[in-house]
């Protein structure tokens, strides 16, 4: 059905869609829009080259799957699907970045959203060593266009 919708714009469009991007790849089809920034960057490791493989568990519970690393002082543990570890973690130590195991993705807590790794040039080392634990390589390399407005974001986030 992606194929038929994109594949051309003079399509006749089955009743009841919209011919519009944001409806059709918006929140109500899943798609989430990962932040090209964050403010919270200062609160990384300093050492994000050295991490727990993916299949360390839960740190509290010791949950085999579902876990998240922290992104802040490397502690591994669940996700609110399993018994909310992670999610426990942040709001006792305000540690507000993790990186899922699962899917590789990294989410802010205190921002409430996901974070792309593939922009956000501090969250490349962390998310490249993951990929590498996980898969055994170094991830494909993917072109993203950068913005100076994004790597400068992303720089000065860092500073502060």
């Amino acid at each position: 059905m992606a194929n038929q919708a994109g594949a051309s714009s003079s399509a006749p469009l089955e009743p009841g869609f919209e011919d519009d991007e944001n409806d059709m790849y918006g929140a109500e089809s899943g798609w989430v829009e990962a932040r090209t920034s964050c403010d919270h960057l200062a609160s990384l490791s300093s050492d994000l080259a050295h991490i727990p493989t993916p299949d360390t568990p839960c740190n509290r519970c010791q949950h085999p799957s579902e876990n998240w690393l922290c992104l802040s002082c490397k502690d591994v543990l669940c996700s609110r699907f399993v018994n909310k570890h992670m999610l426990q973690h942040f709001h006792q130590t305000s540690h507000c970045l993790a990186l899922s195991y699962s899917d590789l993705s990294i989410w802010c807590f205190a921002c409430d959203s996901y974070l792309d790794a593939r922009v956000i040039i501090q969250l490349k080392p962390v998310s490249e060593t993951a990929h590498i634990l996980k898969f055994g390589e170094a991830p494909p390399f993917r072109s993203v266009e950068c913005s100076k407005g994004n790597q400068a974001d992303g720089g000065a986030s860092s500073d502060s």
